[in-house]
């Protein structure tokens, strides 16, 4: 699908479009149910964060982690 906003959007720095991206999806992700294996594995990865409070990574870590292995 290519229409002119998608367009504008490809222009935006690459900040920006996660962003949009973040953004849009919090406003429709309500709407989208979850099947069953998607509420098991939330509730493993909950009982794991529960059991192993300090076994994470801050966002920002991840985050500039991931955009180096994509090479940006």
């Amino acid at each position: 699908m290519e229409t002119p906003l998608l367009q504008q959007a490809r222009m935006l720095p690459l900040e920006d479009q996660l962003a949009l991206v973040e953004a849009l999806w919090d406003s429709i992700s309500h709407t989208v149910p979850l099947t069953t294996s998607q509420k098991d594995e939330l509730d493993r990865r909950m009982n794991d964060l529960d059991a192993n409070p300090d076994d994470v990574s801050p966002w920002g870590e991840v985050k500039a982690s991931a955009l180096v292995r994509i090479g940006r």
